[in-house]
C-alpha cells in the first residue's frame, strides 16, 4: 500500500513538472474584476502586454466588474486550475470586500495562490475643474458647512475609492453624500461632467486626467508624495494625520495551480514588473513598482485581509447603509 501512495505522489509530481515544462501553449486569460478604464485594467494591461512578450503567448485581459470585484473574482477561483486563468488581484477585491460582502461562495485566502505583485498605488483626492475647494482644509471647511451634501463618487461599495472616501470622512470628523457608479471609470467621469464632485480615485485612472487638465488634484493618499505628481501633497501633510491609503495589485491563480507553473509566473512578472520600459509605464500612470517579492506576497495578504477586517468590524462598516444613486440638491461650487 504504501509503495502505491508513493507511486501516486511521484506521478503527480512529474505530471505537475510536465505541465510547467510545457507551458504556456495556448494565450492567457487574465481575468481584471472590474470595468474597462479602471486602476486594475490599466496595470493589468501594461503587465499582461509584457508577459505575453515574456511567456510568448499571448495574455488576454477580460473585464469581469461589478459587486466591488466579487463577480470576477468567483470566476477566477472557479476557474480550472491549470495556469491559463489568471487573476489581477488587488486590494479591493482581495483584502476589502470579502469583509464587506459576507455571503460569498469563496474565500480567497483558501482559493486563491498569490503570485507575484504588480504595483502599489495611491488614491488621488479630485475633484471637478470647477469645484472651489483647492487642497483638503479648502474641502473639510466646506463639508463642516454643507454636511452631507458634497457628493463623492466611487467605484461602487467596497472599492479603494469607496474605503479611501469613509476613511477620509471619519478621519476628518466630516460627511459626505456618497454615490457608487459600477466601475472606476463611471466614478470619474461623473466627476468630470459635475454629476459628482470629487473621488478618491486610484492614481493609473485619474493621472493622465489630471495632466491633461480635466480634472484638479487635491492630495495623494500614501506616507509620501507620488513620483507622478510631485507638486500634489500628501493629506497627511495637508491637515488630517494618520490618513494613509495605499493600494496594491498583483498575480493570483486559483488554488490547486500547479508549483510549475506559479513558479515560472513569478519568474516572468518579476522580470517584467523589474524591465526599466514597465517601471516607467507604471510610473508615468501614477502606479509605482511594489517593492513586495514574491517569497513575501502570500503573507503580505493574508496580513492585509486581517487588518481591513478588523478595520471594516471596528467602524460597523456596512455599504447597505449608504444611498444608492441618489438625487441630491444641486451644490453651488462656489466658496462657502
Amino acid at each position: 500500500m504504501k509503495s502505491a501512495w508513493i507511486a501516486m505522489a511521484l506521478a503527480g509530481l512529474s505530471a505537475a513538472e510536465a505541465a510547467g515544462q510545457g507551458y504556456p501553449n495556448r494565450p492567457i486569460r487574465l481575468i481584471s474584476p472590474n470595468p474597462a478604464g479602471g486602476a486594475n485594467d490599466v496595470i493589468g494591461r501594461i503587465v499582461a502586454q509584457k508577459l505575453s512578450e515574456v511567456l510568448g503567448q499571448q495574455v488576454v485581459v477580460d473585464n469581469r466588474g461589478g459587486a466591488g470585484g466579487t463577480i470576477g473574482t468567483e470566476l477566477a477561483v472557479r476557474s480550472t486550475p491549470d495556469g491559463y486563468t489568471l487573476f489581477a488581484g488587488s486590494q479591493s477585491s482581495v483584502t476589502v470586500a470579502p469583509h464587506i460582502y459576507r455571503k460569498l461562495s469563496y474565500d480567497v485566502r483558501r482559493d486563491l495562490i498569490p503570485i507575484a505583485t504588480f504595483a502599489e498605488v495611491q488614491n488621488l483626492l479630485n475633484s471637478t475643474t470647477t469645484f472651489a475647494p483647492a487642497t483638503v482644509k479648502d474641502l473639510i471647511a466646506l463639508a463642516r458647512s454643507r454636511p452631507g451634501a458634497i457628493r463623492y463618487a466611487s467605484a461602487g461599495n467596497g472599492s479603494a475609492s469607496h474605503f479611501g472616501g469613509i476613511l477620509f470622512a471619519r478621519a476628518a470628523g466630516i460627511e459626505f453624500l456618497h454615490v457608487p457608479y459600477k466601475g472606476g471609470a463611471a466614478a470619474i467621469t461623473a466627476v468630470i461632467s459635475g454629476e459628482s464632485d470629487f473621488n478618491f480615485g486610484p492614481m493609473p485612472a485619474t493621472t493622465a486626467l489630471v495632466n491633461a487638465g480635466r480634472l484638479k488634484a487635491i492630495a495623494v493618499s500614501g506616507n509620501k508624495r507620488a513620483v507622478a505628481l510631485p507638486n500634489v501633497p500628501t493629506v497627511v501633510e495637508s491637515g488630517v494625520p494618520g490618513y494613509v491609503v495605499i493600494g496594491w495589485f498583483g498575480l493570483m491563480a486559483p488554488a490547486g495551480t500547479p508549483k510549475a507553473i506559479v513558479e515560472r509566473l513569478q519568474a516572468a512578472t518579476v522580470k517584467v514588473v523589474n524591465s526599466p520600459e514597465t517601471r516607467q509605464q507604471l510610473i508615468r500612470t501614477g502606479a509605482e513598482p511594489s517593492p513586495i517579492s514574491p517569497a513575501e506576497f502570500p503573507k503580505f495578504v493574508r496580513d492585509e485581509y486581517e487588518r481591513y477586517g478588523k478595520v471594516i468590524r471596528a467602524r460597523s462598516f456596512n455599504p447597505a447603509q449608504q444611498p444608492s444613486r441618489p438625487k441630491p440638491p444641486t451644490l453651488q461650487t462656489s466658496a462657502p
